[in-house]
Order: structure tokens, then C-alpha cells, then sequence
């Protein structure tokens, strides 16, 4: 779920999504295509509501009805790996997900609130839309902290820490023309085991080595799952995404998903690589030995 106010920089990060999508077929799902213009070059054709993307992804138009719209996209497009739901620039991305969740064939992997940092603080300042922004970023499980590079440093950390009281079950992700890897959003590797880029990259194809850090653990041992992500998803181990089929101590296979400080445990995959995990955080804040420490038998 990707939310965030008017000119945040949603169209831009979707359009990156799409670039950086690694072979997964990515439907995303937009209430207007005017509201959100993919890139020509991404585009091989078009069909009604529908605009067809390089390496198998489309972009779907669902108006006022976006249950019917995610009802339908099975039928429509078999195989989608992943779907993007960008709300409109006033909407509250937490409330289209608590709807989205009734849907039985989806899963929530998380909401992701983007905000400009040149103006985001004068906005909840401001009498009419204040609510409206701060309920977004209160819903965030991430907040992709737009456009850093307009404003000075000590603004910008100001505003991190703002943003870190009004997402108080998120993760602030500071970033410029909302350029973050592909994996922060798209599940960390294809399959679990299974590296499917190598090296983490930012969307213009530059490695994010400087800003990012991808940890990989092979465990040949049961750990208690549970107790793992809650350790992963504190605010000290410094988490963004993680990602593992861990084997639980009651000898089950799980497959743990941790965005920001939401976690879920779910019956691991035919396939999946069991007693792996991978963990992406910004580099300096992301704390491997607390990682390790969590993954130490108890």
C-alpha cells in the first residue's frame, strides 16, 4: 500500500518500483492514470483501463471500486507476484488496508507513506489538512522521507525525528527523488535462499552499498519464530524489511515477513530454503549484533 499527500512523490517511486521489479510481474493498481503517469518507456501498450509494462507488470485504472478491481485482477492477470496500490493523494492508505485485508486471496505486506520533507511539517501544522496528514503517516509502517536533498542537514533530522512521533509504529526512510532499492518494497529477494540481485541497487541503477545494508543468515537449527521477530521488529535492532523460512521450535517451517515494526509468521511455501533470513536496514542503524543476538539459541 503506497500513500502519502499530493506531490509527495508516489508517481515517482512507483515508476521506480517498475524498474526495478527483477522478473516479478507487478500489477499496480491506481484510482486515475492521470493521477499517476508511468513512464513512456515503460509502457508496450495500452488497453482501456489497462496499460501493459515491460517484463510482464501492468497498470490498472479502478476508479471509485477498488475491492471489485482486486476481486477481479486474478481472473484478469494470472500470475502477479505483487501488487501496488497507490491511493490517491487525500486518502488514508490504513483504512483502504483494513478494507484490502478482508480479501482472503491477498496479504498485506505493509503501507508505505511518503512525505515531502521540505513541507510535511507545515502541512500537519495546517488547520485543514493537518488530520488528513497526520493519519497518514500514523498508519505508516514505513515513511519514505522525500526530497532530504532540498533541505539542510540539521532540518532534515529534525524532521526525522518529527516524523519518527508521528509514525509510532513505523520506520523513517530518509531518501532523494524517492530513490530506495527495490527490495525495501518488493520482498527482499524473489525467494527466500534464492539471491535474485546480488547487491542492492537504487532504483537509477546506482549501488546503494553507501546507504543501505543487506545482512544474510543460514541457520542449520530450530529458533523460536515468534520470539525472533519480535526482536527484529524492535526500534533498536534498526530493521527496515526482513525476510526468512525459519525451521520453529515446535518443527514447523514459517516464513517470517517484518516491515518496519509489523510482523507475520505464515506457513512456509512449497520450495522455500529453509533456515534463511535477510535483512536490509540503512547503513549505521541497522545493528547486526542485536540481529545475531536474536537469532542465538535460547
Amino acid at each position: 500500500m503506497i500513500g502519502g499527500f499530493l506531490g509527495a512523490g508516489k508517481t515517482t517511486l512507483v515508476n521506480h518500483l517498475l524498474r526495478g521489479a527483477g522478473g516479478l510481474r507487478i500489477a499496480v493498481l491506481v484510482n486515475d492514470f492521470g493521477d499517476l503517469p508511468i513512464d513512456r518507456d515503460l509502457i508496450v501498450g495500452s488497453d482501456g483501463d489497462t496499460l501493459e509494462i515491460s517484463g510482464g507488470c501492468v497498470c490498472c485504472s479502478y476508479g471509485s471500486d477498488l475491492m471489485e478491481a482486486l476481486l477481479e485482477l486474478p481472473r484478469r492477470r494470472p500470475g502477479i507476484d505483487r501488487v501496488l496500490i497507490e491511493t490517491s493523494g487525500v486518502a488514508l492508505p490504513g483504512m483502504v488496508a483494513s478494507a484490502v485485508g478482508l480479501l482472503e486471496a491477498y496479504a498485506l505486506d505493509g503501507i508505505v507513506v511518503l512525505a515531502d520533507a521540505e513541507t510535511v511539517r507545515t502541512q500537519a501544522a495546517d488547520v485543514y489538512l493537518g488530520d488528513t496528514i497526520t493519519r497518514q503517516l500514523a498508519a505508516a509502517d514505513l515513511v519514505i522521507l522525500n526530497r532530504c536533498d532540498l533541505v539542510a542537514a540539521e532540518a532534515r533530522d529534525e524532521t526525522v525525528r518529527w516524523a519518527e512521533g508521528q509514525a509510532p509504529n513505523g520506520r523513517i526512510v530518509p531518501a532523494e527523488r524517492a530513490a530506495v532499492p527495490a527490495e525495501l518494497m518488493l520482498g527482499l529477494r524473489t525467494h527466500v535462499g534464492v539471491s535474485a540481485t546480488g547487491i542492492l541497487r537504487t532504483p537509477g541503477g546506482v549501488a546503494a552499498s553507501v546507504l543501505y545494508e543487506s545482512l544474510e543468515f543460514t541457520l542449520d537449527r530450530a529458533v523460536d519464530v515468534d520470539q525472533v521477530a519480535r526482536a527484529l521488529a524492535a526500534p533498536e535492532a534498526g530493521v527496515l524489511r526482513a525476510k526468512g523460512c525459519l525451521q520453529d521450535t515446535d518443527g514447523r517451517l514459517a516464513m517470517l515477513q517484518i516491515v518496519g515494526r509489523r510482523f507475520e509468521r505464515a506457513e512456509a511455501p512449497v520450495g522455500a530454503t529453509p533456515g534463511t533470513l535477510v535483512v536490509l536496514g540503512l547503513r549505521g542503524q541497522l545493528d547486526r549484533a542485536c540481529v545475531e543476538h536474536a537469532l542465538e539459541e535460547r
